[in-house]
């Protein structure tokens, strides 16, 4: 995830930190050592640096970003815990305090690594993170962490039919094969071949009407990455492209639960234009394991209450974990307990992408005439448009305003641009200030206009009531 750039002019390498799991846990062993310095948190608010391969979407993903971390060190992994509650609530409140509609998620804890981690996600459309939750109780995953819940979704058992291989010209998705023989695509299994980082190839098996979680298939291995293998490196295998099945294969073969206690399913032949049909295990082969590979999706049953599933997409905009030791025992930061005994610190870490939170608010919070901003991260709280800024009695008016708001304390924009009235308006919708007062004809009247940018609502009020107005602001 790191880069690494070249000082020129003395000829020496800097890292830019992707992030500083590493580096605060080695400033911590410098200078903790004994348990009454602990317990202790520490933030900071910087700059990450992350050589992202397909940077896109502006600010939602770049290379680089604004990052608020914390760092949690505690003497025990039930102190730790008590910390990490703490920091889950505290990101609570300011998701909620932030006005976003959001999700707080288990989540996978990738290259992190650690015990376990939530994710807060904002609700988008056009979200990266695909999320699985439940209505009823609660529950709520992104699909790489969502536990699939077999037992609800298995086929009723059969007895076993014999073995038969059977001619499937030209037939090799799940579709066709489904159609050629006539067969629910729930008995059709899957033979996927994956390549790891090592090298090492895997078959592994999932249920046809499944797909396969990559992040799930990496932890298993506990590899940095993984692919599925190509044309070539499958005729390198002595695999036959769009036939592969299980038995006959020099390499380890694991299973999805999705395919435990399926009885009489289909695999490929490992032979072109052929199948087997009526397989079963572990009369016709046995794999080393059984493990949840799948993709949680819509309609799963929840693996806490066992209602459906619904499924959303949204923007990772904070991410907590519960480290243990795993940095601490790398880099040796050890206290000493009230015993004298020396221990490894446990750890916690915490992130807000506040430059991507922006944007992923501008996603959630818009029109077709541009940003609504939510009112406590709004640049501004209040736009004041004098309409016609030549009219000295709509100038003086408008200014008055401008200068009460401020001797207020609001955050104010004032447009007093020498442009049409139409031209301001647009402008001040695709900004997206919450509150906006218009200053027009009106004032010969003694009026001026109050429009919220939410939900289009417009007042006129007189002007002697704008003190009101703004104390109210």
């Amino acid at each position: 995830m790191g880069c690494l750039w070249k000082r020129a002019f003395q000829g020496r390498f800097f890292a830019l930190g992707p992030t500083h799991e590493e580096t605060i846990t080695d400033l911590v062993r410098k200078n903790i050592r004994s348990y009454k310095d602990l317990p202790k948190n520490f933030y900071q608010i910087q700059t990450k640096f992350r050589d992202e391969a397909r940077p896109r979407y502006g600010l939602i993903r770049g290379r680089e970003f604004i990052m608020k971390d914390a760092y949690s060190f505690d003497i025990s992994e039930e102190m730790a815990v008590k910390s990490y509650e703490i920091m889950k609530e505290a990101y609570k409140k300011i998701f909620d305090e932030l006005g976003l509609d959001y999700l707080m998620v288990e989540a996978d804890v990738g290259a992190i690594g650690g015990k376990y981690s939530h994710e807060f996600v904002v609700k988008v459309p056009n979200g990266e993170a695909h999320i699985v939750f439940c209505d009823n109780c609660g529950y709520a995953a992104n699909v790489e962490a969502a536990k699939y819940e077999f037992e609800l979704d298995k086929l009723p058992p059969e007895d076993e039919k014999p073995l038969e291989k059977v001619h499937t010209p030209g037939v090799s998705s799940v579709e066709d094969v489904s159609r050629f023989l006539d067969i629910n695509q729930k008995k059709i299994v899957k033979t996927l071949v994956y390549i790891l980082d090592d090298g090492t190839a895997v078959a592994v098996l999932i249920r046809g009407d499944r797909e396969l979680n990559e992040t799930k298939l990496i932890n298993y291995f506990k590899a940095l990455d993984c692919h599925l293998a190509s044309s070539e490196e499958l005729k390198d295998l002595g695999i036959v492209e769009g036939f592969v099945g299980p038995m006959g294969l020099d390499i380890p073969v694991y299973a999805d639960i999705s395919v435990k206690d399926l009885h009489n399913f289909v695999v490929g032949a490992n032979e072109e234009d052929y199948h087997y049909i009526n397989v079963n295990i572990p009369r016709d082969f046995k794999p080393v394991d059984f493990v949840d590979f799948s993709t949680a999706r819509e309609g799963d049953p929840c693996p806490v209450c066992k209602k459906p599933l619904n499924e959303t997409t949204g923007l990772e905009v904070g991410h907590i974990f519960l480290l243990g030791t795993k940095y601490s025992e790398a880099l040796k930061a050890y206290f000493v307990d009230k015993d004298g005994r020396e221990k490894p610190i446990v750890m916690g870490c915490y992130g807000i992408g506040v430059s991507r939170l922006m944007a992923a608010a501008v996603e959630q919070s818009h029109d077709e005439n541009g940003i609504i901003w939510p009112e406590n991260i709004a640049p501004f709280k209040l736009h004041i448009l004098a309409l016609n800024i030549k009219d000295d009695q709509i100038k003086t008016v408008a200014e008055d305003i401008y200068t009460k708001a401020k001797e207020k304390g609001i955050e104010v924009l004032f447009d007093d641009r020498d442009i049409s009235p139409g031209a301001k308006f647009k402008d001040a919708d695709l900004i997206g200030i919450p509150y906006r007062i218009v200053v027009g004809r009106g004032v010969k009247n003694g009026k001026v206009e109050i429009q919220t940018r939410k939900d289009g609502k417009k007042e006129e009020i007189d002007i002697n009531e704008i003190d009101n107005f703004l104390d109210r602001l």
